[in-house]
């Protein structure tokens, strides 16, 4: 993915950063030889959220860099606004650009009398006049199909492998957390031709804690324990441990998104983790970096390469191939 200087794209895009992210959105600005374009968005005294384009983008196709991250509530109306803001300032085409998809996780109905909030953040994108999504790593791919828009699913899959290929001199052991991310974990160990395990976890019966089952060889093994998230990281730290019991030489893990709330970054720096890998889809909080477990990769490059290839209609798949 090389840069290519456009004139052409220079006159007809322009890519706008909310608040959540404009270091990734400065890199990405970077990649693709364009200015960022200019904008503010200050909160009015109650709290209220305000956007204003100070830029002529009549025609132009624009891309806002926003990911949906803690604080996520305020994060969003704030991508809405600037789309609403953008719709009526006769941009040619909107584009969210949505590293982290807040919300993911409430993709379906999971008790009677709750809400599909996945669902809802869809219809709000698609009111406030966007025109086509980009995420990487949707927690639940099936979110695409909550989009009546173009809806561009990236992976971060060829940044890892870029940095996991070249790490070991011999293959580690790469280790689904789940069930759930047993597909994933596959596609990471046929590409770099390594071994698969899994971590099978049972509550034997109700006030029992959780135990924790290997299904593999682990022994004597680095072990990579991949995964779309990080949140509050029980899942992980534990993982780590049951792995280190069973005789893990190395216990590392690669997450997208670093979402890292609660005591999340203190349970890692407690822990047998030797390093975790993420990318910048999400800002890292100081305590994180500052922990020194944390390597952070960049998804600026496929990010700007994705936009583009959907400025020229070319096509996007073609990067995960």
């Amino acid at each position: 993915m090389n840069t290519i200087k456009d004139a052409s794209m220079l006159k007809s895009t322009c890519v706008f950063s909310g608040s959540a992210h404009p270091e990734l959105a400065q890199q990405i600005a970077g990649y693709l030889d364009l200015p960022l374009g200019r904008c503010r968005t200050p909160r009015f005294s109650d709290g209220e959220v305000f956007a204003e384009i100070q830029e002529n983008v009549r025609g132009v196709d624009v891309y806002v860099i926003q990911p949906t991250c803690a604080p996520v509530n305020e994060h969003l109306m704030e991508l809405l606004v600037m789309a609403d803001a953008l719709k009526r300032a006769s941009a040619g085409s909107i584009t969210a650009v949505l590293p982290y998809y807040g919300y993911a996780r409430q993709d379906r109905k999971a008790a009677p009398r709750t809400p599909i909030t996945a669902k809802l953040v869809a219809d709000l994108l698609s009111a406030s006049g966007i025109n086509r999504v980009v995420a990487i790593d949707l927690h639940a791919a099936q979110i695409q199909g909550f989009f009546d828009v173009p809806f561009d699913h990236l992976f971060a899959m060829p940044v890892f492998l870029e940095h996991l290929r070249p790490r070991f001199t011999e293959p580690p052991v790469y280790i689904s957390p789940d069930a759930g991310g047993v597909e994933r974990t596959r596609a990471y160990a046929k590409r770099l031709g390594a071994d698969l395990a899994i971590i099978d976890k049972r509550r034997e019966r109700a006030g029992v804690s959780e135990v924790m089952h290997i299904i593999g060889d682990v022994r004597d093994r680095d072990c990579v324990i991949l995964d779309d998230m990080i949140d509050t990281a029980g899942t992980l730290t534990n993982a780590a441990k049951a792995l280190s019991d069973k005789g893990a030489k190395r216990v590392l893990a690669a997450a997208t998104h670093a979402v890292l709330s609660g005591p999340a970054v203190e349970r890692i720096a407690a822990s047998c983790l030797d390093e975790v890998i993420v990318t910048d889809t999400i800002p890292l909080p100081p305590a994180a970096l500052a922990s020194g477990k944390f390597r952070v990769l960049s998804v600026a490059r496929l990010l700007g390469e994705a936009i583009k290839r959907i400025h020229h209609s070319d096509s996007v798949s073609s990067l995960f191939v």
